[in-house]
């Protein structure tokens, strides 16, 4: 009996911990950097990005994921790919390039651009903790 309220008390423990737990995605468009504290690990995550190149925007703001694709090609642009791909407003998302050599700088028609393999890290954080404790903020 005893071990069997231990156990419960450990599982209750360890949902409320996960139930708050948020990520809290940081882009700063000057630095074509992303952070964030991975929730499970505590490191702290700096990626370079690419962001809106002269001419097109990225949005300013703090939003979370609406909608998630592992493979999306682009309606707006030649059906460009779009790998694990976090849209957070409108037709604008954090995804996977191609163009990994422009990571850095601004190069994007308004998405934020990572490396592949970054951004399936970030895809998989984001599915495991949910939309509803995600956070994006984007600011210069």
């Amino acid at each position: 009996m005893v071990r069997c309220l231990v156990a419960c008390l450990c599982l209750l423990l360890t949902s409320l911990e996960a139930k708050a737990t948020f990520l809290d995605i940081k882009v700063s468009i000057s630095g074509q950097m992303m952070s964030f504290v991975d929730p499970f690990s505590r490191e702290t995550i700096v990626w370079p990005v690419s962001t809106a190149r002269p001419g097109k925007i990225t949005p300013k703001g703090t939003y979370q994921p609406y909608l998630m694709r592992e493979m999306h090609y682009s309606s707006l642009y030649n059906n460009a790919p779009m790998p694990y791909s976090i849209f957070y407003s409108g037709h604008y998302a954090i995804h996977g390039t191609t163009s990994t050599d422009k990571l850095g700088s601004p190069a994007s028609s308004g998405c934020v651009r990572l490396h592949p393999d970054n951004a399936k890290r970030l895809f998989q954080l984001v599915e495991q903790l949910g939309s509803d404790r995600t956070f994006i903020t984007i600011k210069n």
